[in-house]
């Protein structure tokens, strides 16, 4: 969708795209992706990509320190290298008493080794390769996983489903989509009464296109946790594309009620209203995305887009202008032929 520009508001923009672009180093001007799980609430735990910590940087080429094995009887095994018989007491004679130092070292180690795994499963740093994150989710699932003191594993239930979803992304990051869907299928078998992966399978059904299959796992979703923004906020955009505009609308309005000071969502809002032509409300909603976050280029954009509709030239230049200084990468929507400039709208 093209929209036509004066010949003011062409001469005024070439000029202004032209001039030397603001120093903006260390501003990132665009919108974020298609929420991965930071977009959901804290409840979806690993799956959302948690903050860093400082393990070891691991590889699966030999290069770097090996991925330790979470195998089921790790404690005994250690525990075995480990123990020094105690001197038995009198009450223990002929019986080897427990040497507890053995048994703190041995549960250290395992949990240190747990803690690596996990955070190469879950690549919450974003450091690790598809490769090291598929093969630390398959340790947490294969092996035991075992929580020392307890007993029992660290994920049992319907807690499973976490290192599932999390090893489909990377096998997806690797291309592997058969692989990717299988686990996404499996995380919903595991934890059929938990919304994250319907969530999961929907946005990954969405980048198929098959907008049916991800409106019912968005819509199963919702229904289990009507409250989960980023299902209501990718649920709106597949309506967006189907025209559905009341529907792409009310689910925007209901993800700013549960999240008012998320500027992404109010321009995303601003944009159903940019492509029904309400220009006033578009403006109104970019200009509350702005508030927010002054560096949001998309909302400048798509700000600039509104004015230029409504006939304020020079409103639209200067929102334009700052859009592409932000995120130069806009500037391949904005085509000039002759005396005539038209902007596209960038894709939600």
């Amino acid at each position: 969708m093209r929209r036509l520009l004066s010949c003011q508001l062409l001469s005024l923009l070439l000029v202004a795209i032209a001039a030397p672009a603001l120093d903006n180093s260390g501003q990132s001007g665009q919108s974020p992706s298609s929420p991965s799980a930071d977009a959901t609430p804290t409840d979806t735990g690993a799956a959302t990509t948690p903050p860093a910590t400082g393990t070891p940087s691991v590889t699966v080429t030999g290069k770097g320190p090996p991925l330790p094995k979470l195998a089921p009887d790790k404690f005994t095994q250690c525990y075995g290298v480990n123990n020094i018989n105690g001197s038995a007491s009198d009450s223990h004679i002929g019986e080897e008493a427990t040497n507890w130092e053995s048994t703190l070292i041995c549960e250290a180690e395992l949990a240190r080794d747990t803690r690596i795994v996990i955070d190469k499963c879950i690549n919450r740093d974003g450091k690790s390769a598809p490769a090291v994150a598929i093969q630390a989710c398959t340790e947490l699932l294969d092996g035991a996983g075992w929580v020392p003191g307890s007993g029992s594993k660290l994920l049992e239930g319907h807690d499973r489903f976490y290192p599932f979803v999390n090893r489909a992304m990377a096998y997806y990051a690797e291309g592997d989509k058969r692989h990717a869907l299988d686990d996404y299928n499996t995380a919903v078998q595991v934890a059929p009464k938990r919304a994250q992966p319907y969530y999961y399978r929907g946005v990954f059904y969405a980048a198929q296109t098959d907008g049916a299959a991800a409106l019912r796992d968005f819509d199963t979703a919702l229904s289990i946790d009507p409250k989960l923004v980023a299902a209501l906020r990718q649920r709106a955009i597949i309506y967006l594309r189907q025209k559905n505009f009341s529907g792409a609308l009310a689910d925007f309005s209901e993800a700013l009620r549960l999240q008012p000071k998320a500027a992404a969502l109010w321009s995303e809002r601003g944009y159903v209203s940019l492509v029904q032509r309400d220009y006033e409300s578009a403006v109104k909603d970019e200009a509350e995305a702005i508030r927010l976050d002054p560096k949001l280029a998309r909302a400048y954009f798509l700000r600039g887009a509104a004015f230029g509709d409504l006939g304020n030239s020079p409103s639209a230049v200067s929102d334009i202008v700052t859009a592409v200084n932000l995120d130069p990468s806009l500037d391949h929507y904005v085509s000039t032929k002759g005396k005539t400039a038209s902007i596209a709208l960038p894709p939600l």
